[in-house]
């Protein structure tokens, strides 16, 4: 995807996966997980937890929060990681794993929009020591961030594998999830828009004097909520962990709030109960009861093959009765089994590690 013929070897057996999972995620479905080598970081090694505390000093703590890779692979906690948080590619790392093929997601957490110097650097440097480099173009390193790409991704992984067929079928049914979703919402009139926010509750926010985080119209975020759910995301500025003040938030009085995770995983009962967060008990979206967590995904710069989750949460977060036939619980069951080919006793536990199982509890 950066206009480069690669060659690669006939068999391939040694991969590193430079991309937060979405690589990794492909290759448990074509069964070819065990010829993963190397990451690009940690994010799919670790088991995450989470605990707040009420006004009324109970404390709610959430366990073995994961990347869904790392429940269907755990043999990723193993494997050596070629770029640590803040830092560059270990070159040494990666040339002693003697790798068959590299895959580089632009966009994923090593390589986020903005850092095309560093990115070129390590894109020459990795063709300089003759390791086949094969380069992925996510959301972020778009003009104008969307997922209509994704499906391309998908079909470049199969090709390198010579699993076309299986990947254009990962890839068109992401893709008719996404289409569903719009088909529904696509002919509401403007003034009837649901006026939606993604909003941030990281504890960076609040260290900071502010509240909570805002996404702008220049990122994926408002493109889930705006392109795909057809809703109006009330934060017009641009810029991606914005930090707005409790005043500026109540101003904009959202009728509906998702909770992205944020320097961690945030229920909606944080902003129902949290004493930090008893300033924003006035906005509409928390006096109605509408506010509604995203699944656990850390690292998610890019989006990984559960982006169709995060539309649906958002979708039917903002038309309740456009969705009324579709029970997000059991939906994602569905997702996980047809994207992954588990079971469904396995599709339950990628649920729950995803931190989802308020779905099943409130009927969503």
């Amino acid at each position: 995807m950066r206009g480069e013929t690669v060659a690669l070897p006939t068999t391939i057996e040694r991969v590193v996966a430079i991309d937060d999972g979405f690589v990794e995620g492909i290759m448990y479905r074509f069964g070819m997980q065990d010829r993963i080598v190397g990451l690009g970081g940690a994010c799919c090694q670790k088991n995450y937890t989470y605990a707040f505390e009420t006004t009324d000093g109970r404390t709610h703590e959430y366990r073995n929060g994961m990347n869904p890779v790392r429940y269907l692979i755990p043999g990723l906690a193993d494997l050596p990681v070629v770029v640590e948080s803040g830092t560059g590619i270990n070159y040494e790392t990666l040339a002693s794993l003697d790798p068959d093929v590299v895959f580089l997601r632009m966009g994923a957490s090593s390589f986020r929009a903005g850092s095309d110097e560093t990115l070129e650097k390590t894109i020459q440097t990795i063709d300089s020591l003759g390791i086949p480099l094969v380069v992925l173009v996510g959301p972020p390193y778009q003009e104008r961030p969307d997922v209509d790409q994704i499906g391309e991704e998908i079909r470049v992984v199969g090709e390198v594998f010579s699993r076309q067929e299986d990947a254009d079928a990962l890839a068109s049914y992401l893709e008719g999830r996404i289409a569903d979703i719009r088909a529904r919402t696509k002919d509401i009139p403007e003034d009837e828009k649901t006026r939606m926010m993604h909003l941030g509750l990281s504890p960076r926010a609040r260290q900071g004097g502010g509240a909570g985080m805002a996404w702008g119209g220049d990122t994926i975020e408002s493109y889930f909520i705006e392109e795909i759910a057809h809703a109006k995301n009330v934060y017009e500025g641009t810029g991606a962990f914005v930090v707005l003040s409790t005043e500026q938030i109540l101003a904009l009085d959202p009728d509906v709030v998702v909770l992205p995770t944020a320097q961690g995983y945030h229920p909606a009962s944080e902003l129902y109960t949290a004493p930090y967060y008893q300033n924003l008990q006035e906005i509409s979206a928390v006096k109605n009861q509408r506010v509604y967590a995203l699944p656990w995904t850390p690292y998610n710069w890019a989006k990984r093959l559960e982006y169709p989750v995060e539309a649906m949460v958002i979708a039917k977060a903002a038309y309740p009765e456009r969705f009324a036939d579709v029970n997000l619980g059991e939906w994602t069951l569905n997702f996980y089994q047809e994207v992954y080919g588990v079971d469904e006793a396995t599709a339950k536990e990628l649920r729950s590690v995803q931190w989802l199982d308020w779905t099943v509890e409130e009927g969503f």
